[in-house]
This record gives C-alpha cells, sequence and structure tokens, in this order.
C-alpha cells in the first residue's frame, strides 16, 4: 500500500485547490470531445470522472490529469456512425448502437493498453527525440489556440467574406459587442494569471481568475457565454446526471458486431495507440517540468483499466491532457491527491453543482487556456533553430504541422521515423575499413563504425576478394554488429573469401554476434578468434524507467 500510494500529496492545499481548477476547466473539454463524437455530454464527463480517478490513484505520474479528449474523440467518430447506421437497418435506435458499440471497443482498448503496460513497452517512449518532443509541444500549443479560438462569438463575421466586403468585415467586427465583452474577459482572466503569482503563492491563480470572472458577470448581470449556453448551444440539456451506471446491455450487442469486427477492432488498436503516445508524451513533459521521472509501463496499465471501467460504466474513454495536465503542475498540484480532487470535484458537479458550473463564462476558462498555450509553446524552438543541424529542424517543423493538421499521433510517428532515417543515413556513412599487412602476409582489415541494414553496402565494397593475399583477418573491435543484414553481410563477405580458396579470420565480435554467426552456420566455429579482448555490451534501458 505504501508503494501505491508513492507521492500522494506534498502539499494538501495546493493539491486540493489546484484539483479544483483543473475540474472546471475539464467541463467545456469534456462537453466538447463529447459532441466531436457524437454522443452525449454526460457520456464525456463520465469519462473524464473515471480516467482521472483511476489514473490519479493507479498511474505513472503524480499530479498528470487525464480524461476525455479530442484525439480519442475524433478515432471514435467512424464508428459510432458505422453504429448508428447498422443500428438504423436493425431498428435499434440511431442514438444507441454506436454508443455500445463504443463502449464494447473500450473493453478492447484497456486490455491492449494494460497488454502494453505489462510487456513493458512504455520505456520506448524514452527513445522519442527532442526535436519530435519540441515539435509535439508547440503542434499541441497551437491546436489548444485555435480549439478556444472556435469559442469565441464570431457567427456574424464568419457569414462576411473578408475579401470581397472588407468594410462589412470590419464593421461587423467592431460592432460584435458580446466579442468585446469575451475578449475584455479573457484578457482579465491572463493578467490575473500573470500578476497573482508574483504577489502571492499561496493560492491557484488560474481558479483565483475564474472565481472573480465569474463574480464580475453574475453580479455584475453581464449577459456571456458560459458552461450551461455552451452545452445549450451544441444540443446538450445540461450538466446534471447521476452516478455512473453498469452497462449490462452491453454484451447483448455482440450479435450485431457479425461482420464488423474488424472495423471494432481496428479502432481499438487505433485508440489504445493514440491513448499511450498522447499519455507517454505528456508524461515526458511532465517529467521535465518537475525534474522526477515517472514510470510509462504502470501509466499503459492504469490507462488500460480506466478504459476498461469507462466500457463497463458508459464513459467515453480518453487519455492524458497536456493542457490540464500543465495547469495542475502549475497550480502546485504535483501529487496524487490533485488528480483525485479533480475527479471527485468533477461529478460533485454532475451531482449538486450543475447549476453552479453552468453559471461560470466560458471567456475565464478560454483565458486559462490561453496562458496554457503560453507556458506549453516552446519560444526557445525560434533561437535554436539556426544553431541545431538541418534535419533535426525539418523534424521540428514536420511534426508542429502534422499535429495541427491530423494528430499527435500520427506527428510522433511521422517524426520518429524521419529522425530514424536520417540516423540511419548518418551511421550508414561512418563505416570505415583500415587496412594493413602483418610481418607474416596476413591482411587485416580494421573495422570501424556500426555494421547495421544501412552500412551493408559501404561494408562491403572495402574488400578487395580478388587481389587480396590467401590469409584474410577481419577485426571488429571498433565495430558494433546491430542487426541480422550486419550478420548476413559478414556470412556473405566470409563465403566470397572461401569460394576464393582462401582463409579468413574473425577477431573482436561481441558474444551476441559471434551466438547468431554460430547459429546461421556452425561452421564459422572454425574461423572465429575469441580473445580476452573481446567487446561486451550491456543495455540498461529497463534501468531507466523508475517508478515514482
Amino acid at each position: 500500500m505504501k508503494k501505491l500510494f508513492n507521492n500522494f500529496t506534498f502539499n494538501p492545499k495546493n493539491d486540493i485547490l489546484s484539483g479544483l481548477t483543473v475540474a472546471l476547466a475539464l467541463v467545456p473539454e469534456a462537453v466538447a470531445f463529447a459532441f466531436v463524437a457524437g454522443i452525449d455530454p454526460l457520456v464525456g464527463l463520465y469519462g473524464a470522472f473515471m480516467m482521472g480517478i483511476v489514473t490519479a490513484v493507479f498511474g505513472g505520474r503524480p499530479g498528470m490529469i487525464s480524461g476525455a479528449t479530442g484525439a480519442m474523440a475524433v478515432v471514435m467518430i467512424h464508428m459510432i456512425k458505422q453504429g448508428n447506421e447498422v443500428g438504423m437497418s436493425l431498428d435499434i435506435p440511431v442514438e444507441n448502437l454506436g454508443l455500445q458499440w463504443l463502449f464494447i471497443t473500450l473493453l478492447f482498448v484497456g486490455v491492449i493498453q494494460i497488454l502494453a503496460g505489462v510487456f513493458k513497452l512504455g520505456k520506448f517512449v524514452r527513445l522519442i527525440p527532442h526535436p519530435v518532443m519540441m515539435g509535439f509541444v508547440n503542434g499541441l500549443a497551437i491546436v489548444i489556440f485555435i480549439s478556444q479560438i472556435g469559442l469565441f462569438p464570431l457567427e456574424s463575421i464568419k457569414e462576411i467574406s473578408f475579401l470581397e466586403n472588407t468594410n462589412q468585415w470590419f464593421n461587423a467586427f467592431f460592432s460584435n459587442t458580446d466579442l468585446w465583452i469575451m475578449l475584455a474577459l479573457v484578457g482579465l482572466t491572463m493578467v490575473i494569471m500573470f500578476v497573482l503569482p508574483k504577489l502571492t503563492k499561496k493560492i491557484p491563480a488560474a481558479l483565483t481568475a475564474i472565481v472573480v470572472v465569474a463574480c464580475i458577470t453574475i453580479f455584475g448581470n453581464i449577459e456571456v457565454s458560459t458552461v450551461g449556453s455552451f452545452i445549450v448551444d451544441k444540443g446538450g440539456t445540461g450538466l446534471e446526471g447521476s452516478l455512473p451506471n453498469f452497462q449490462a446491455q452491453i454484451f447483448g450487442f455482440f450479435d450485431t458486431l457479425n461482420g464488423h469486427w474488424g472495423l471494432v477492432l481496428s479502432t481499438a488498436f487505433l485508440l489504445a495507440a493514440v491513448g499511450l503516445i498522447e499519455s507517454l508524451m505528456t508524461l515526458n513533459l511532465v517529467d521535465e517540468l518537475t525534474e522526477s521521472r515517472g514510470s510509462g509501463n504502470k501509466e499503459c496499465v492504469a490507462q488500460g483499466g480506466a478504459n476498461i471501467l469507462n466500457g463497463l460504466f458508459g464513459g467515453m474513454g480518453g487519455c492524458a491532457m497536456i493542457g490540464q495536465s500543465l495547469i495542475n503542475v502549475n497550480s502546485g498540484g504535483k501529487g496524487r491527491l490533485s488528480g483525485i480532487v479533480a475527479a471527485i470535484a468533477l461529478l460533485c458537479f454532475i451531482l449538486f453543482g450543475a447549476n453552479l458550473i453552468e453559471q461560470i463564462p466560458l471567456a475565464a476558462l478560454v483565458g486559462v487556456m490561453f496562458m496554457v498555450v503560453i507556458g506549453t509553446f516552446a519560444w526557445s524552438s525560434f533561437r535554436i533553430l539556426r544553431k541545431i543541424p538541418i534535419s533535426d529542424a525539418v523534424v521540428l517543423i514536420v511534426v508542429s504541422a502534422v499535429t495541427v493538421w491530423k494528430d499527435l499521433a500520427i506527428a510522433v510517428v511521422v517524426g520518429v521515423i524521419i529522425s530514424a532515417l536520417v540516423f540511419a543515413w548518418k551511421n550508414a556513412t561512418m563505416i570505415r575499413a583500415r587496412k594493413r599487412i602483418k610481418p607474416n602476409g596476413t591482411k587485416v582489415y580494421e573495422i570501424w563504425g556500426p555494421l547495421f541494414f544501412g552500412s551493408v553496402q559501404n561494408f562491403n565494397s572495402k574488400f578487395d576478394v580478388k587481389n587480396d593475399p590467401k590469409a584474410i583477418e577481419i577485426d571488429f573491435i571498433e565495430s558494433k554488429v546491430n542487426d541480422h543484414s550486419g550478420i548476413e553481410a559478414i556470412d556473405n563477405v566470409v563465403k566470397k573469401y572461401i569460394k576464393s580458396g582462401k582463409q579468413v579470420r574473425l577477431t573482436h565480435l561481441s558474444p551476441e554476434c559471434k551466438t547468431l554467426l554460430l547459429k546461421a552456420d556452425p561452421s564459422f566455429n572454425k574461423i572465429i578468434k575469441t580473445s580476452i579482448d573481446d567487446p561486451r555490451y550491456y543495455v540498461v534501458t529497463d534501468l531507466m524507467d523508475v517508478e515514482v
């Protein structure tokens, strides 16, 4: 139990107040992403609660916040629509079957994510290059900014073409009273969050700003867009609901999946991948901010368990949320208690405080998120672009652009692939062969550099089988054979020399390489020379994944 609740709280007051702040910021996000997925807002709120409570208690990163996210909502859309279409053909209510399919899918998502944690795949996030991380952060900051712009009252301006009716557009812009009021309230929120920490850090600036702006609009009788009006405008009925109920009926819908299992399973794998990538990248970012180390594998298991719970109790599922995580950490919430308070407060909003929370102006929450954008964006990337290698600069820009264009999961994969190809290309040109003749007439090839699929061609070009003397020695003391392509290259070179009637000796091979060569061809035992100074290579990646 001590290990389970390790780092439960560093400062109870900060954790509780920051948790309340996060809970307020979770409401419009969960509602908006539920609408994106085409489901009831309460399903999004239930999902945020269950994701939040499970990962707060059992997750691998104290202080990190999980909930319903846009990245996963986008993936759900097609399957939910397909389910609703099937429901119409089977005379099942159109709003029902797609949602039931989602709950079933989340069960598979949870199992996949738990297996990822059990097989310790979470540590691979440590292999993500820094330019990819910076691109991810910048792209996500832009995505958060764009999503908040959509909350401004711009309907009257959108209807006018700026190019065709420029004067009319400016008249509509400057006469849009609702827009200017919202801009003023957003600005006030940001000023409070900027100034208050310079005066005192005893209370969270974000929570204070939300309360102040809410009091101004409520007691000043100022008509502005609120959380409640936002839900109604999107087609919802309100926040008020009951406790999540066990969805026993989903087991009766399995027969409707005949012929559609491919869709469900492919969606499950994609949701699991998107959720894990976003969560582990967020974990990495929070690690850097807090100068501590979380456990990626533990987070995978917790995320999986939370998604299974969502499937069984009617939530939309989700993963880590970078914006809310940064709000939490910057407000002083660095223990597990902050995430627990945020989740429980969100449930209390649903059960008891719906009327109060619905009065919070959207402007206050937008202002908070704008400050998150400012704090998230890696402004130093502008300064270092000219100082880092061109390939790293390209990766940074591409990942940022793809994050905005598609989603962060695709962006990270693209960034890692580009970085890996650049790395492979650079290392492919590093292979060298120093040549010398021993007094006894043996020609020695001293190989320097990594031998792998990318450098095989250069490696083969170093040898002159036809003109070499009868005795050849290939020395690998300054080379590491990295993959099967390297093994095959050695095998081919040796066979060429043997076919030409020449003797070959392989020296200073690593134990792993010797084992693979002997497994491929036992006759190599005659040409491999073992020395006391043979290289040894050790892998320590498991030591990097420390639980907190």
